[in-house]
């Protein structure tokens, strides 16, 4: 026979001597707190050996006793178990004291880093795998480089998973799910390490942005507070069912997480893109393998080693650098993965659609390309217009998923329209992404540069009229310039499909045709009249629609697409659903 509170504990058990700090601590346990005076109150004198059960603490204690020493050491983050498995007085404070010197039994995390002095401070960028809590190589030493977008140059050597390590990290997240702290944590001790993760991210938030400069040229949002918030509020409800006479019946349903999750993320928004969905995954109580692209995976490695330091018990969060080929494909149709979350380009997305349907029809949300229509009518605020309208097209150097791919200019103000967009694209400054000063960085890599050449070069084969740029910019890196093009008619390749670049695309209109795609993820409208605009939002067929704005996202509004955009919500409530699965329960009485 084994004690309970002996089962698990280490063969040592000296006792750690507190400093007059935490004496004062535990002395505030003993004498004012929930052992004293508030739960034990039968109990004349606390002692070392006071059993805090035998003394007559109900279940229902363990959390006032909990929530106690969390109001009076905040980084002392205790479970329930904590107290059944250290009963008296002198255990309990002993285990809290180990807590606050964060000796609990926890493995020290050991990071390989690769560091870089730049952006006049030395970042620090671990480039392994991480599977189960531990940076550690793919099977067989694999690495590839990864490049410095605005020099050519390698970053570093990134440890390239392969399947076996696939099953590695699917492994470790459903055992974490399964049978790990993580699937038996309370809500609310899952909301706080979630928030203690966001506190990490803001504290690195200059090291993280540098780290996305020198590996994707862009910078980055959090929307981790906003899902830890949401942890300990979901809820299912209450269901009137016909009786089932003489007898009676209670109905309701149980908003439960789906278990282990995938996440495969595009290149353009390294971080932000894994915020939007580890965040929801997370708060809901899910485990995740997540698959940063081939080219932008470190500042999601830098994201594994601050979950690890916030706390998140090990095969929580893996991480797994690769290519889509192998590790997306694998994580596709992996039987125990049950969830995919995926960012990324309508081909692919379809394939991942059937490779989960024929695997285990695993659920699936697809956010997938884009052709956003902007529609912009001739009683508009022009100064603005163009404003948005150049911002809706090379933000994040065209870098973007719902980057305007389209503007209809209504004809009585087209050409005064592309007049001020040309002396406005001329001022534009192009360079190091890390300089504040610049305002168009480099494309994310040298393949996705040859493309949008290729694309310039169609556009003028077909006849449009190529009034600015169009070229590789004649300096180190991938850079390519803001370019517009006008006389753009609806046959057009360019009229079609997305550039994914900084390619203003133009036309002008006398009725609409903005639905005229297979696409649907964003679409925007200029005007003052607010009748048009509304008339116009509620037919345009696409998942957002900005008026008299663009680009404005936010982590309480859900985000997502119609039609061949996909489907399925990042950020808003709606995203929580995505990674639940609703259970109804029939009690008859």
């Amino acid at each position: 026979m084994i004690a309970a509170a002996q089962y698990f504990r280490s063969g040592s058990s000296a006792a750690v001597e507190l400093t007059e700090e935490e004496k004062t601590f535990a002395e505030q346990m003993r004498v004012t707190a929930s052992w004293g005076k508030v739960i034990l109150s039968n109990v004349s004198q606390i002692e070392d050996s006071t059993d805090f059960f035998k003394s007559g603490a109900a279940s229902m204690d363990v959390v006032r006793l909990v929530e106690e020493v969390k109001l009076r050491a905040s980084s002392c983050q205790l479970q329930n178990e904590d107290v059944y498995m250290n009963t008296t007085f002198q255990d309990f404070i002993q285990m809290c004291v180990r807590k606050l010197r964060g000796e609990d039994d926890e493995e020290e995390l050991v990071v390989d880093y690769v560091e870089k002095t730049i952006n006049n401070m030395t970042i620090k960028i671990p480039h392994q795998l991480f599977i189960n809590g531990e940076f550690v190589d793919a099977e067989g030493g694999k690495t590839c480089k990864t490049i410095n977008p605005t020099d050519g140059t390698a970053i570093c050597d990134v440890s390239l998973a392969q399947i076996s390590d696939v099953d590695k990290a699917v492994a470790a997240a459903k055992e974490a799910f399964e049978e790990g702290e993580w699937g038996k944590m309370n809500p609310r001790d899952r909301g706080r390490l979630i928030y203690k993760l966001a506190d990490l991210m803001e504290q690195h938030q200059e090291e993280l942005a540098t780290i996305e400069a020198i590996d994707s040229g862009a910078v980055y949002t959090l929307t981790f507070r906003y899902f830890a918030g949401w942890c300990d509020k979901i809820q299912g409800s209450t269901i009137p069912i016909n009786q089932a006479r003489p007898n009676r019946n209670l109905t309701f349903t149980k908003k439960e997480p789906i278990g282990v999750c995938a996440i495969v993320i595009p290149w353009n928004y390294p971080l932000m893109m894994l915020a939007w969905k580890t965040a929801a995954c997370l708060g809901a109580g899910n485990t995740v393998v997540l698959k940063p692209a081939q080219v932008t995976p470190l500042t999601a490695l830098k994201f594994a080693e601050l979950a690890a330091r916030a706390g998140l018990p090990k095969g929580v969060l893996n991480i797994l650098p690769g290519s889509g080929a192998l590790v997306g494909q694998r994580l596709s149709d992996h039987p125990d993965v049950r969830k995919l979350g995926f960012t990324g380009s309508t081909e692919i997305g379809k394939h991942i659609m059937k490779s989960c349907a024929v695997s285990n029809v695993k659920k699936v949300s697809l956010e997938l390309g884009g052709k956003s229509p902007l529609i912009i009518f001739s009683d508009c605020d022009l100064d603005k217009a163009v404003r948005m309208g150049m911002s809706s097209v090379f933000f994040n150097k065209g870098e973007n998923c719902i980057a305007a791919g389209r503007l209809f200019v209504e004809d009585t103000i087209h050409d005064q329209f592309v007049k001020k967009v040309v002396e406005e694209v001329k001022k534009m400054k192009i360079g190091d992404p890390l300089d504040r000063s610049t305002d168009h960085g480099p494309q994310n890599h040298k393949a996705h540069l040859d493309k949008l050449v290729e694309y310039c070069q169609t556009g003028v084969k077909e006849g449009a009229t190529l009034v600015y740029g169009g070229k590789q910019v004649q300096r180190p890196g991938f850079f390519f310039e803001p370019t517009v093009f006008t006389d753009v008619q609806d046959h057009m390749y360019i009229a079609k499909e997305e550039s994914f670049g900084p390619v203003m695309i133009i036309s002008k209109f006398k009725g609409g045709r903005a639905n005229a795609t297979e696409y649907g993820l964003a679409s925007g409208v200029f005007t003052r009249d607010i009748s048009k605009a509304l008339y116009v939002s509620e037919r345009l067929d696409a998942g957002t629609v900005f008026v008299n704005t663009y680009n404005k996202t936010d982590v309480a509004a859900p985000f997502g697409g119609f039609k061949q955009s996909g489907f399925g919500k990042d950020l808003g409530q709606d995203a929580l659903n995505e990674y639940l699965k609703t259970k109804a329960v029939t009690i008859e009485y």
